[in-house]
């Protein structure tokens, strides 16, 4: 004899509640990401100013990474209950500021904000000089 399958019967997951996280914000001279992470480093929200709705140009733009913030932070909250982060800011664009004061301004408990930013220590050969 068969086993009947349970039809009608779904179990929903359960959402996790992360109280602590990161916001990496990566800001580029094309793009502002705003990632919010568990303290491990595992996504758990990210927005773009793309994803905000801007495109070209207006991707780069201190007020599209100050939306992207918002709404990552924002969703952040009410998804999983997030209360205080730590910030990490990382390149040299137009949205690293705007994206920081999003965050402060979003009532979310920040602990500490650190600057990643990549800085070459001697870096790449330059190109020869020009002879002419």
């Amino acid at each position: 004899m068969a086993k009947k399958k349970q039809s009608g019967k779904t179990t929903k997951k359960q959402k996790r509640v992360v109280t602590q996280g990161i916001v990496h914000i990566l800001s580029t001279f094309n793009n502002t990401i705003v990632n919010v992470t568990d303290m491990q480093g595992n996504t758990l929200v990210w927005e773009s100013g793309g994803t905000v709705g801007f495109k070209g140009t207006r991707k780069s733009t201190p007020y599209a990474a100050q939306l992207a913030a918002q709404k990552a932070i924002k969703r952040a909250m009410q998804e999983y209950g997030l209360q205080e982060v730590e910030v990490v800011i990382k390149g040299a664009g137009a949205g690293r500021e705007s994206a920081l004061k999003a965050v402060h301004a979003s009532g979310i408990k920040i602990t500490k904000i650190r600057d990643a930013t990549p800085i070459p220590h001697n870096g790449c050969r330059p190109p020869a000089r020009r002879r002419v």
